[in-house]
């Protein structure tokens, strides 16, 4: 069985990578740029959203569509993956979806929803994975919330789930290995969740200096995301998305993730460590 994986030199394709690869898979990876993966130790093939060729999927049982992180028009560039993978006779997808679908509230759950409903109606048989917070969301400005000592946000004492990155490529490892999950959707999450103050506290912890949470309205914590240098559009998405998780958009109490892999999801304080 052919595995392929789309952004194969993402963050989380990586991971998705190593994950297949220590299971006893074989993955291609579908890059834009294969030069750039070429220390995955894979056979590496171009590949790119906005113009996917049906030839680079030739061979190809399952492949795993690893959603895109360009979001003009991430939903369309989606349908032009799952049109070339049934062009090329691709027998499973495998798509990282976000947790709650379509009973998601936040503005970022609008392509996956459209994405899940392309699958449907290409009739490729399909998996599922609704993932959740992953926790290096957070630890990217580590070194910023530790400087100034506080981490600011829109979610007020809403409860996330949040897990790392590894996690959810195990999760992808498993179920595109065994064609058992076929037809399955699973919610995927963390198995212990953690506030805004909970975060602070154990990055505070690891760093051995004072840390606190500092709530924010969502425009005005929108503001401070534009100030740091993300667009507009962008920082906008992103406090609707802090802001859903105050009202338990990113909850869940499932364990499925952690029942999916076989292990305990990885606690937030080992991926703050490992990010200081």
């Amino acid at each position: 069985m052919t595995i392929a994986i789309t952004g194969a030199t993402g963050q989380l394709g990586r991971h998705a990578i190593a994950a297949l690869t220590a299971r006893g898979g074989k993955p291609v990876a579908l890059a834009r740029d294969p030069a750039k993966a070429a220390d995955l130790g894979v056979e590496t093939r171009a590949f790119d959203y906005t113009r996917p060729d049906a030839a680079a999927l030739k061979g190809v049982d399952t492949l795993v569509l690893i959603s895109s992180n360009d979001f003009t028009d991430r939903a369309g560039q989606h349908k032009k993956v799952i049109a070339a993978a049934k062009a090329a006779g691709v027998k499973r997808l495998v798509y990282t979806s976000i947790l709650k679908g379509d009973a998601s509230p936040m503005i970022l759950a609008q392509d996956h929803v459209a994405t899940e409903a392309a699958i449907r109606d290409s009739g490729i048989p399909a998996t599922i994975l609704r993932n959740g917070w992953y926790t290096e969301n957070y630890t990217g400005a580590l070194g910023a919330a530790v400087q100034h000592g506080a981490i600011i946000g829109a979610a007020g004492n809403g409860r996330v789930n949040s897990a790392a990155r590894k996690d959810y490529a195990e999760a992808i490892a498993v179920t595109a290995l065994d064609a058992a999950h076929v037809g399955k959707t699973y919610e995927l999450a963390g198995d212990t969740a953690h506030t805004g103050a909970d975060l602070a506290a154990a990055v505070a912890k690891a760093a051995g200096k004072p840390v606190a949470y500092v709530p924010m309205s969502q425009a005005d914590y929108a503001k401070a995301l534009q100030g740091f240098g993300l667009p507009e559009g962008f920082a906008q998405v992103l406090a609707d998305s802090d802001a859903q998780a105050g009202n338990g958009a990113l909850a869940d109490d499932s364990h499925t993730l952690s029942r999916l892999i076989g292990r305990p999801t990885t606690p937030i304080a080992e991926t703050i460590k490992a990010a200081l």
